[in-house]
Protein backbone atom coordinates (compact mmCIF):
# COMPACT_ATOMS: atom_id res chain seq x y z
CA UNK A 1 0.00 0.00 0.00
CA UNK A 2 0.86 3.62 -0.43
CA UNK A 3 0.65 4.60 2.78
CA UNK A 4 1.51 1.77 5.57
CA UNK A 5 -0.55 2.96 8.53
CA UNK A 6 -3.49 4.94 6.64
CA UNK A 7 -5.15 4.85 10.41
CA UNK A 8 -2.82 6.63 12.25
CA UNK A 9 -2.49 9.52 9.35
CA UNK A 10 -6.31 9.87 8.82
CA UNK A 11 -6.65 10.07 12.62
CA UNK A 12 -3.34 13.01 13.05
CA UNK A 13 -5.08 15.07 9.73
CA UNK A 14 -8.51 15.06 11.32
CA UNK A 15 -7.27 16.47 14.69
CA UNK A 16 -5.49 18.92 13.41
CA UNK A 17 -7.36 20.03 10.21
CA UNK A 18 -10.68 19.92 12.20
CA UNK A 19 -11.92 17.35 8.63
CA UNK A 20 -14.52 14.97 9.59
CA UNK A 21 -12.34 11.23 9.62
CA UNK A 22 -15.24 9.53 7.02
CA UNK A 23 -14.46 12.18 4.51
CA UNK A 24 -10.96 11.60 4.43
CA UNK A 25 -11.12 7.97 4.07
CA UNK A 26 -13.62 8.69 1.22
CA UNK A 27 -10.81 11.29 -0.20
CA UNK A 28 -8.22 8.31 -0.11
CA UNK A 29 -10.66 5.51 -1.69
CA UNK A 30 -11.28 7.94 -4.46
CA UNK A 31 -7.29 8.49 -4.79
CA UNK A 32 -6.46 4.65 -5.53
CA UNK A 33 -9.27 4.03 -8.12
CA UNK A 34 -7.81 7.37 -9.88
CA UNK A 35 -4.73 5.72 -9.33
CA UNK A 36 -5.38 2.33 -11.05
CA UNK A 37 -7.36 4.06 -14.07
CA UNK A 38 -4.33 6.03 -14.78
CA UNK A 39 -2.47 2.60 -15.04
CA UNK A 40 -5.20 0.11 -16.35
CA UNK A 41 -7.28 2.56 -18.25
CA UNK A 42 -10.40 4.95 -17.48
CA UNK A 43 -12.99 2.08 -18.91
CA UNK A 44 -12.03 -0.31 -16.50
CA UNK A 45 -14.20 -0.76 -13.21
CA UNK A 46 -12.51 -0.42 -10.15
CA UNK A 47 -13.67 -0.03 -6.37
CA UNK A 48 -11.16 1.08 -3.26
CA UNK A 49 -12.80 0.02 0.47
CA UNK A 50 -11.08 0.99 3.59
CA UNK A 51 -11.12 -1.46 6.00
CA UNK A 52 -11.23 -0.53 9.70
CA UNK A 53 -9.73 -3.68 10.85
CA UNK A 54 -6.73 -3.39 9.41
CA UNK A 55 -6.22 0.36 8.75
CA UNK A 56 -5.53 -0.29 5.08
CA UNK A 57 -7.83 -0.06 1.72
CA UNK A 58 -8.17 -2.71 -0.36
CA UNK A 59 -8.79 -2.41 -4.43
CA UNK A 60 -10.86 -4.61 -6.85
CA UNK A 61 -10.94 -4.82 -10.11
CA UNK A 62 -14.38 -6.25 -11.39
CA UNK A 63 -15.23 -8.10 -14.52
CA UNK A 64 -18.49 -9.21 -15.91
CA UNK A 65 -18.47 -13.19 -16.69
CA UNK A 66 -19.05 -14.04 -20.04
CA UNK A 67 -19.62 -16.66 -22.94
CA UNK A 68 -16.83 -14.75 -25.21
CA UNK A 69 -14.36 -12.11 -24.19
CA UNK A 70 -14.14 -9.02 -26.25
CA UNK A 71 -12.74 -6.53 -23.48
CA UNK A 72 -10.20 -8.23 -21.54
CA UNK A 73 -10.32 -5.49 -19.04
CA UNK A 74 -14.04 -5.71 -18.51
CA UNK A 75 -14.83 -9.52 -19.09
CA UNK A 76 -13.63 -12.49 -18.11
CA UNK A 77 -14.92 -15.72 -19.82
CA UNK A 78 -16.85 -18.63 -17.99
CA UNK A 79 -13.35 -20.99 -17.48
CA UNK A 80 -11.40 -18.47 -16.33
CA UNK A 81 -13.74 -16.83 -14.22
CA UNK A 82 -14.87 -20.43 -12.26
CA UNK A 83 -11.22 -20.42 -11.40
CA UNK A 84 -12.06 -17.42 -9.17
CA UNK A 85 -15.02 -18.06 -8.23
CA UNK A 86 -16.76 -22.20 -8.76
CA UNK A 87 -20.30 -21.32 -8.11
CA UNK A 88 -20.09 -18.13 -10.65
CA UNK A 89 -22.30 -18.01 -13.62
CA UNK A 90 -22.57 -15.60 -17.16
CA UNK A 91 -24.06 -12.12 -16.06
CA UNK A 92 -22.27 -12.27 -12.97
CA UNK A 93 -19.53 -9.88 -11.40
CA UNK A 94 -16.51 -11.15 -10.15
CA UNK A 95 -13.86 -8.64 -8.39
CA UNK A 96 -10.47 -9.24 -7.55
CA UNK A 97 -8.25 -8.08 -5.87
CA UNK A 98 -5.44 -5.66 -7.14
CA UNK A 99 -1.42 -4.84 -5.66
CA UNK A 100 -1.51 -1.05 -5.26
CA UNK A 101 2.12 -0.93 -5.15
CA UNK A 102 2.17 -1.92 -8.61
CA UNK A 103 0.08 1.51 -9.96
CA UNK A 104 3.48 3.41 -10.63
CA UNK A 105 4.94 6.48 -9.61
CA UNK A 106 2.71 8.56 -12.07
CA UNK A 107 -0.38 6.97 -10.72
CA UNK A 108 1.28 7.57 -7.13
CA UNK A 109 1.63 11.27 -8.32
CA UNK A 110 -2.30 11.54 -9.88
CA UNK A 111 -3.57 9.83 -6.32
CA UNK A 112 -1.59 12.51 -4.49
CA UNK A 113 -2.92 15.15 -6.04
CA UNK A 114 -6.25 13.80 -5.40
CA UNK A 115 -5.61 13.47 -2.10
CA UNK A 116 -4.74 17.24 -1.44
CA UNK A 117 -7.20 18.88 -3.69
CA UNK A 118 -10.06 16.26 -1.51
CA UNK A 119 -8.30 17.53 1.32
CA UNK A 120 -8.49 21.09 0.57
CA UNK A 121 -12.10 20.55 -0.50
CA UNK A 122 -12.77 19.05 3.13
CA UNK A 123 -11.28 21.62 4.79
CA UNK A 124 -12.98 24.41 3.24
CA UNK A 125 -15.93 22.67 3.95
CA UNK A 126 -14.95 22.17 7.48
CA UNK A 127 -14.25 25.77 7.74
CA UNK A 128 -17.47 27.10 6.27
CA UNK A 129 -19.78 24.56 8.37
CA UNK A 130 -17.54 25.67 11.91
CA UNK A 131 -18.49 29.61 11.02
CA UNK A 132 -21.69 29.56 9.73
CA UNK A 133 -24.02 28.87 12.43
CA UNK A 134 -21.37 31.18 14.08
CA UNK A 135 -22.57 34.13 12.76
CA UNK A 136 -23.44 37.27 14.74
CA UNK A 137 -20.91 36.19 17.64
CA UNK A 138 -18.27 38.25 18.29
CA UNK A 139 -14.35 36.51 18.02
CA UNK A 140 -11.35 37.09 19.02
CA UNK A 141 -8.33 37.43 16.92
CA UNK A 142 -4.42 38.60 15.80
CA UNK A 143 -4.41 40.73 12.86
CA UNK A 144 -1.96 39.40 10.24
CA UNK A 145 -1.54 42.06 8.03
CA UNK A 146 -3.37 44.72 6.24
CA UNK A 147 -3.81 44.37 2.88
CA UNK A 148 -5.23 47.33 0.77
CA UNK A 149 -6.88 49.19 3.91
CA UNK A 150 -8.66 45.54 5.03
CA UNK A 151 -7.33 43.71 8.11
CA UNK A 152 -6.88 40.23 7.67
CA UNK A 153 -7.53 38.62 11.20
CA UNK A 154 -5.77 35.03 12.25
CA UNK A 155 -8.83 32.82 13.42
CA UNK A 156 -6.88 30.07 14.45
CA UNK A 157 -7.66 27.32 11.41
CA UNK A 158 -8.50 30.25 9.02
CA UNK A 159 -8.20 34.13 8.53
CA UNK A 160 -11.29 36.77 8.74
CA UNK A 161 -11.21 39.94 7.01
CA UNK A 162 -12.43 43.28 8.27
CA UNK A 163 -13.48 45.30 5.04
CA UNK A 164 -12.35 49.22 5.45
CA UNK A 165 -16.27 49.76 5.27
CA UNK A 166 -16.60 47.61 8.75
CA UNK A 167 -13.82 49.39 10.13
CA UNK A 168 -14.23 52.51 12.92
CA UNK A 169 -12.72 55.50 11.52
CA UNK A 170 -9.65 57.08 13.51
CA UNK A 171 -9.26 53.09 14.94
CA UNK A 172 -5.59 51.75 13.77
CA UNK A 173 -4.13 47.80 14.44
CA UNK A 174 -0.48 46.78 13.84
CA UNK A 175 0.57 43.32 12.86
CA UNK A 176 0.58 41.17 16.23
CA UNK A 177 -2.24 43.25 17.51
CA UNK A 178 -5.30 41.69 19.33
CA UNK A 179 -8.87 42.37 18.14
CA UNK A 180 -12.00 41.76 18.90
CA UNK A 181 -15.31 41.56 15.95
CA UNK A 182 -18.51 40.84 14.88
CA UNK A 183 -18.90 37.34 12.54
CA UNK A 184 -21.49 39.15 9.57
CA UNK A 185 -21.55 36.89 7.67
CA UNK A 186 -20.02 34.19 6.10
CA UNK A 187 -19.50 33.27 2.45
CA UNK A 188 -18.03 30.27 0.39
CA UNK A 189 -16.41 30.78 -2.81
CA UNK A 190 -13.73 29.38 -5.01
CA UNK A 191 -10.77 30.33 -3.08
CA UNK A 192 -12.81 29.09 0.48
CA UNK A 193 -14.89 29.97 3.33
CA UNK A 194 -14.57 34.09 3.49
CA UNK A 195 -15.13 35.18 6.89
CA UNK A 196 -16.66 38.80 6.48
CA UNK A 197 -15.57 40.65 10.39
CA UNK A 198 -17.12 44.14 11.81
CA UNK A 199 -16.37 46.27 14.59
CA UNK A 200 -19.07 48.67 12.86
CA UNK A 201 -22.54 47.20 12.91
CA UNK A 202 -24.97 47.86 15.70
CA UNK A 203 -25.18 43.59 16.71
CA UNK A 204 -21.18 44.59 17.78
CA UNK A 205 -22.87 46.86 20.57
CA UNK A 206 -25.55 44.55 21.70
CA UNK A 207 -23.03 41.31 21.69
CA UNK A 208 -20.46 43.69 23.80
CA UNK A 209 -23.34 44.20 26.78
CA UNK A 210 -24.49 40.72 26.24
CA UNK A 211 -21.06 39.77 27.55
CA UNK A 212 -20.50 42.39 30.41
CA UNK A 213 -24.32 42.17 31.57
CA UNK A 214 -25.03 38.95 33.06
CA UNK A 215 -28.93 40.18 33.55
CA UNK A 216 -29.12 40.54 29.59
CA UNK A 217 -28.12 36.94 28.87
CA UNK A 218 -29.63 35.20 31.50
CA UNK A 219 -33.12 37.07 29.73
CA UNK A 220 -33.88 39.26 32.74
CA UNK A 221 -33.37 42.18 30.88
CA UNK A 222 -34.11 42.44 26.67
CA UNK A 223 -32.26 44.40 24.60
CA UNK A 224 -34.72 46.65 21.97
CA UNK A 225 -32.29 47.80 19.56
CA UNK A 226 -29.23 49.79 18.58
CA UNK A 227 -28.21 52.70 16.53
CA UNK A 228 -24.23 53.87 16.26
CA UNK A 229 -22.41 56.34 14.49
CA UNK A 230 -19.34 53.95 14.70
CA UNK A 231 -16.13 55.75 16.95
CA UNK A 232 -18.36 58.46 17.80
CA UNK A 233 -21.65 57.86 19.34
CA UNK A 234 -24.02 55.27 19.98
CA UNK A 235 -27.68 54.90 21.89
CA UNK A 236 -28.67 51.52 22.84
CA UNK A 237 -32.51 50.63 23.84
CA UNK A 238 -33.19 48.12 26.93
CA UNK A 239 -36.32 46.68 28.88
CA UNK A 240 -36.68 44.34 31.94
CA UNK A 241 -38.95 41.56 32.46
CA UNK A 242 -38.76 42.03 36.43
CA UNK A 243 -40.21 45.23 37.29
CA UNK A 244 -37.53 45.23 40.51
CA UNK A 245 -34.61 45.52 38.07
CA UNK A 246 -33.86 48.71 36.45
CA UNK A 247 -32.68 47.75 32.84
CA UNK A 248 -30.48 51.27 32.68
CA UNK A 249 -28.70 50.78 36.04
CA UNK A 250 -27.88 46.61 34.95
CA UNK A 251 -26.01 47.83 31.90
CA UNK A 252 -24.46 51.08 33.61
CA UNK A 253 -22.97 48.68 36.72
CA UNK A 254 -21.57 50.05 39.33
CA UNK A 255 -20.01 53.05 39.13
CA UNK A 256 -20.33 52.90 35.40
CA UNK A 257 -18.16 49.72 35.28
CA UNK A 258 -20.01 47.71 33.31
CA UNK A 259 -20.54 50.40 30.22
CA UNK A 260 -16.92 51.52 30.83
CA UNK A 261 -16.10 48.07 29.49
CA UNK A 262 -18.06 48.29 26.30
CA UNK A 263 -16.87 52.12 25.70
CA UNK A 264 -13.18 50.92 26.08
CA UNK A 265 -13.73 48.38 23.25
CA UNK A 266 -14.79 51.01 20.89
CA UNK A 267 -12.04 53.45 21.83
CA UNK A 268 -14.51 56.07 23.68
CA UNK A 269 -17.39 55.69 21.25
CA UNK A 270 -19.67 57.39 23.56
CA UNK A 271 -22.81 55.48 24.39
CA UNK A 272 -27.00 56.76 25.77
CA UNK A 273 -28.47 53.65 27.61
CA UNK A 274 -32.14 54.37 26.71
CA UNK A 275 -34.99 52.87 28.52
CA UNK A 276 -37.43 51.45 25.95
CA UNK A 277 -40.97 52.28 26.37
CA UNK A 278 -44.03 50.69 24.54
CA UNK A 279 -45.77 54.08 23.68
CA UNK A 280 -43.51 55.08 21.02
CA UNK A 281 -43.67 58.48 21.81
CA UNK A 282 -42.98 58.00 25.46
CA UNK A 283 -40.46 55.86 23.64
CA UNK A 284 -39.08 58.90 20.87
CA UNK A 285 -38.86 61.13 24.00
CA UNK A 286 -36.88 58.79 26.08
CA UNK A 287 -34.55 58.87 23.15
CA UNK A 288 -33.79 62.34 22.59
CA UNK A 289 -32.88 62.88 26.21
CA UNK A 290 -31.29 64.87 27.72
CA UNK A 291 -33.67 67.26 25.72
CA UNK A 292 -37.12 67.95 27.10
CA UNK A 293 -40.24 67.28 24.89
CA UNK A 294 -42.98 69.72 25.13
CA UNK A 295 -45.59 67.82 22.98
CA UNK A 296 -45.33 65.11 20.04
CA UNK A 297 -47.40 65.33 17.00
CA UNK A 298 -47.60 61.45 15.55
CA UNK A 299 -48.26 60.53 11.79
CA UNK A 300 -48.96 56.81 11.70
CA UNK A 301 -49.60 56.70 7.85
CA UNK A 302 -46.41 58.51 6.91
CA UNK A 303 -44.60 56.59 10.08
CA UNK A 304 -43.26 60.14 11.54
CA UNK A 305 -43.31 62.33 14.61
CA UNK A 306 -43.45 66.16 14.88
CA UNK A 307 -41.34 67.00 17.99
CA UNK A 308 -41.67 70.05 19.44
CA UNK A 309 -39.21 71.20 22.37
CA UNK A 310 -38.66 74.30 24.44
CA UNK A 311 -36.55 77.13 22.47
CA UNK A 312 -33.18 76.60 24.81
CA UNK A 313 -33.09 72.81 24.07
CA UNK A 314 -33.95 72.57 20.62
CA UNK A 315 -29.83 72.47 19.65
CA UNK A 316 -29.96 69.86 22.16
CA UNK A 317 -32.76 67.81 20.53
CA UNK A 318 -31.11 68.03 17.46
CA UNK A 319 -27.53 67.26 18.59
CA UNK A 320 -23.98 68.32 16.72
CA UNK A 321 -24.96 68.01 12.95
CA UNK A 322 -28.30 66.46 13.77
CA UNK A 323 -26.59 63.62 15.24
CA UNK A 324 -28.98 63.10 18.40
CA UNK A 325 -31.71 63.35 16.42
CA UNK A 326 -30.53 61.18 13.45
CA UNK A 327 -29.80 58.47 16.01
CA UNK A 328 -33.21 58.85 17.66
CA UNK A 329 -34.78 57.90 14.17
CA UNK A 330 -32.64 54.86 13.56
CA UNK A 331 -33.48 53.51 16.90
CA UNK A 332 -36.76 53.87 17.49
CA UNK A 333 -37.83 53.40 13.63
CA UNK A 334 -39.60 56.76 13.39
CA UNK A 335 -38.91 59.94 11.11
CA UNK A 336 -38.85 62.52 13.38
CA UNK A 337 -39.00 66.58 12.50
CA UNK A 338 -38.07 68.52 15.84
CA UNK A 339 -39.01 71.97 16.07
CA UNK A 340 -39.17 74.64 18.93
CA UNK A 341 -42.25 76.23 20.30
CA UNK A 342 -41.64 79.62 18.95
CA UNK A 343 -41.68 78.15 15.36
CA UNK A 344 -44.54 75.73 16.23
CA UNK A 345 -46.68 78.41 17.62
CA UNK A 346 -45.67 80.71 14.09
CA UNK A 347 -46.84 78.05 11.93
CA UNK A 348 -50.46 77.04 13.99
CA UNK A 349 -50.96 80.94 14.10
CA UNK A 350 -50.40 80.70 10.02
CA UNK A 351 -52.51 77.91 9.54
CA UNK A 352 -55.21 79.10 11.79
CA UNK A 353 -54.99 82.45 10.10
CA UNK A 354 -55.94 80.31 6.76
CA UNK A 355 -58.03 78.90 7.98
CA UNK A 356 -60.27 82.15 9.21
CA UNK A 357 -59.26 83.63 5.56
CA UNK A 358 -61.65 80.74 3.37
CA UNK A 359 -65.10 82.72 2.70
CA UNK A 360 -67.83 81.11 4.99
CA UNK A 361 -65.34 80.40 7.35
CA UNK A 362 -65.96 81.85 11.01
CA UNK A 363 -63.66 81.60 14.80
CA UNK A 364 -66.13 79.65 15.75
CA UNK A 365 -65.88 77.02 12.50
CA UNK A 366 -61.79 77.47 12.39
CA UNK A 367 -61.88 76.13 16.06
CA UNK A 368 -64.19 73.36 15.47
CA UNK A 369 -62.17 72.69 12.04
CA UNK A 370 -58.84 72.94 14.52
CA UNK A 371 -60.15 70.45 16.77
CA UNK A 372 -60.37 67.80 14.32
CA UNK A 373 -56.88 67.84 13.46
CA UNK A 374 -57.46 70.20 10.20
CA UNK A 375 -54.28 73.19 11.38
CA UNK A 376 -54.33 74.89 7.81
CA UNK A 377 -56.06 75.89 4.36
CA UNK A 378 -53.66 73.13 2.96
CA UNK A 379 -54.71 70.44 5.18
CA UNK A 380 -58.09 70.90 4.68
CA UNK A 381 -57.97 70.93 0.61
CA UNK A 382 -56.86 67.34 1.25
CA UNK A 383 -59.77 66.29 3.12
CA UNK A 384 -62.38 63.57 2.66
CA UNK A 385 -66.00 65.05 2.47
CA UNK A 386 -66.69 62.23 5.08
CA UNK A 387 -64.28 63.57 7.82
CA UNK A 388 -65.55 67.19 7.84
CA UNK A 389 -69.82 66.56 7.53
CA UNK A 390 -68.87 64.32 11.28
CA UNK A 391 -68.52 68.31 11.99
CA UNK A 392 -71.03 70.19 13.95
CA UNK A 393 -72.52 72.73 11.24
CA UNK A 394 -70.63 71.51 7.90
CA UNK A 395 -73.28 69.37 5.66
CA UNK A 396 -71.87 67.68 2.54
CA UNK A 397 -72.67 70.84 0.53
CA UNK A 398 -70.36 72.61 3.30
CA UNK A 399 -67.88 70.50 3.27
CA UNK A 400 -67.78 70.29 -0.88
CA UNK A 401 -67.36 74.34 -0.48
CA UNK A 402 -64.67 74.03 1.99
CA UNK A 403 -62.77 71.73 0.21
CA UNK A 404 -62.83 73.87 -3.03
CA UNK A 405 -62.51 77.11 -1.22
CA UNK A 406 -58.83 75.43 0.53
CA UNK A 407 -58.01 74.37 -2.85
CA UNK A 408 -58.41 78.05 -4.69
CA UNK A 409 -56.81 79.38 -1.92
CA UNK A 410 -53.89 76.94 -2.00
CA UNK A 411 -53.75 77.82 -5.95
CA UNK A 412 -54.16 81.45 -5.48
CA UNK A 413 -51.30 81.39 -3.64
CA UNK A 414 -49.01 79.89 -5.91
CA UNK A 415 -49.79 82.05 -8.35
CA UNK A 416 -48.65 84.91 -6.88
CA UNK A 417 -45.55 83.37 -5.66
CA UNK A 418 -44.86 82.28 -9.34
CA UNK A 419 -45.80 86.40 -10.66
CA UNK A 420 -43.41 87.33 -7.55
CA UNK A 421 -40.76 85.62 -8.78
CA UNK A 422 -41.06 86.18 -12.45
CA UNK A 423 -41.67 90.05 -11.82
CA UNK A 424 -38.87 92.70 -12.85
CA UNK A 425 -36.91 93.95 -10.00
CA UNK A 426 -37.37 97.85 -9.04
CA UNK A 427 -33.94 97.73 -7.62
CA UNK A 428 -31.82 99.99 -9.48
CA UNK A 429 -28.99 97.89 -10.09
CA UNK A 430 -27.69 94.39 -9.07
CA UNK A 431 -24.39 93.10 -7.68
CA UNK A 432 -23.72 91.52 -11.19
CA UNK A 433 -24.64 94.97 -13.13
CA UNK A 434 -22.55 97.27 -10.81
CA UNK A 435 -19.52 95.20 -11.24
CA UNK A 436 -20.01 94.79 -15.47
CA UNK A 437 -20.33 98.68 -14.73
CA UNK A 438 -17.12 99.05 -12.69
CA UNK A 439 -15.54 96.75 -14.95
CA UNK A 440 -16.00 99.11 -18.14
CA UNK A 441 -15.47 102.44 -16.24
CA UNK A 442 -12.03 100.82 -15.20
CA UNK A 443 -11.15 99.89 -19.08
CA UNK A 444 -12.15 103.60 -19.66
CA UNK A 445 -10.15 104.83 -17.45
CA UNK A 446 -6.91 102.29 -18.37
CA UNK A 447 -7.46 103.42 -22.12
CA UNK A 448 -7.49 107.42 -20.77
CA UNK A 449 -4.20 106.89 -18.98
CA UNK A 450 -2.52 105.18 -22.19
CA UNK A 451 -3.76 107.98 -24.75
CA UNK A 452 -2.12 110.17 -21.85
CA UNK A 453 1.24 108.91 -21.47
CA UNK A 454 1.21 108.79 -25.69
Amino acid sequence: MLITDIKRVVEQISRDKGIDRGILIKALEEALRSAAKKKYGSKVDIEAQYVEETGEIEVFQFKEVVAEVIEPDLQVDLENGRILDPECEIGDSLGTKMDASTFGRIAAQSAKQVIIQKMKDAERDAVYSNFIDRKGEIINGIVQRIDRGDIIVNLGHTEGIVPIREQVPRESYRRGDRIRALILDVLLDTRGPQILLSRTHPNFLMHLFKTEVPEISEGIVDIMGAAREPGSRAKFAVSSNDSDIDPVGACVGMKGSRVQNVVQELRGEKIDIIPWHADAARFVCNALAPAEISRVIIDEENGSMEVIVPDEFLSVAIGKRGQNVRLASRLTGWHLDVNSESRYSEAMKSGYDSLVELPGVGISMADALYEKGFFSAEELSHAEIEDLITIRGIGNEKAVQLIESAVRQLENAATEENGSEDAPSDEPETDETATRENDSEDAQAEENSESKDD
